[in-house]
């Protein structure tokens, strides 16, 4: 399925125009539910951890998140565009101090 669509480059330019934490969460807040961008957070959060070697189990008991969900991050991580990957990687210390308690 091919996603690309001049509508869908706009949303992403939007996104880039941001240039701060609370220009995205003014923006955000407007155009997601709080459900939706938790599930973000929760998944690019179990991304981070995969990325990390943590087990299924482990990444369970630090997020809410279903084992589904985790199968599904997974497997972007692994055979996806590689999105994930890059954007862990940009992250950086973030990713590392995010997602540990």
């Amino acid at each position: 399925m091919n996603i690309h669509s001049e509508s869908i480059d706009r949303l992403f330019q939007s996104f880039l125009n941001l240039t701060s934490i609370e220009e995205c969460y003014t923006y955000f807040e407007d155009l997601c539910t709080i459900k939706e961008l938790q599930d973000m957070a929760q998944r690019l959060d179990t991304a981070i951890l995969l990325s990390k070697g943590y087990s299924y189990q482990r990444i369970t008991e630090e997020i809410d998140i279903s084992t589904a969900t985790i199968g599904r991050v997974s497997k972007c991580l692994n055979y996806g565009s590689g999105g994930y990957r890059e954007a862990i990687e940009k992250l950086g210390d973030a990713a590392d101090s995010g997602t540990e308690s």
